[in-house]
């Protein structure tokens, strides 16, 4: 019997950073080899095709999310230890584009198009 639910729908999420310059090389080399906790804790978190691209001394990132509650998931994940660590490492390389420090590190980025 096949399970007639409907899928949950793709939140798609992207976001720009910047990228502090004499941190560069290191940032590269960590994400070729991103610690395997983590990558299951997004898994958990139902992160999927999730992509940091680099432009100069910016980072833009993609994901899909494809749960029933982002903000549940994404708060489990902030409270995951390996995770914490991960990003311990990963902020002091990164530099936020916000003024304002109680917002978010990196800045969501509003979607304009997109083509299935």
């Amino acid at each position: 019997m096949e399970d007639a639910r409907e899928p949950a729908p793709v939140r798609r999420v992207a976001s720009v950073i910047g990228l502090a310059d004499e941190h560069a090389e290191k940032y590269v080399l960590e994400h070729r080899a991103v610690w395997p906790e983590v990558l299951d804790a997004l898994r958990r978190a139902n992160v999927t095709n999730y992509s940091i691209y680099r432009h100069g001394d910016l980072l833009f990132s993609y994901l899909e999310y494809r749960g029933s509650d982002y903000e549940a998931d994404m708060a489990r994940l902030a409270e995951d230890e390996p995770t914490q660590r991960w990003w311990s490492v990963m902020m002091p390389m990164q530099r936020t584009l916000r003024s304002d420090p109680d917002a978010p590190w990196w800045t969501d980025l509003e979607e304009l198009f997109h083509l299935d």
